[in-house]
């Protein structure tokens, strides 16, 4: 996960915020819109089998449009993919990246 704050430390400029993410995005002082997209995604992670179109709904109702929704739906998808990959081939990211400045 280092390498993941390091680039939203960049984009943000905002480490106190990173470092709340990290933690616990729920405790983390954000908006309607970002917390709306954090549950959608941990959700769809978490437990893929338990989503509704209750879900893509609480999206539509903090302004996602049906393009942000598949696009989020595909970057959660992709993510979990990739890390089962790492995860299984006993890759350690973190070592490749380095120590975190």
């Amino acid at each position: 996960m280092r390498h993941h704050g390091e680039g939203l430390r960049r984009l943000t400029r905002d480490p106190a915020l990173v470092e709340e993410l990290k933690t616990d995005y729920r405790q983390a002082a954000l908006d309607a819109r970002p917390r709306a997209m954090l549950d959608y995604a941990v959700k769809l992670t978490r437990e893929p089998w338990a989503m509704t179109s209750a879900d893509v709904e609480a999206l539509r109702a903090v302004g996602f449009s049906d393009a942000e929704i598949l696009d989020l739906a595909q970057v959660t998808a992709y993510y979990a993919f990739v890390n089962r990959i790492a995860d299984g081939l006993g890759v350690e990211l973190e070592s490749f990246w380095g120590p975190e400045s």
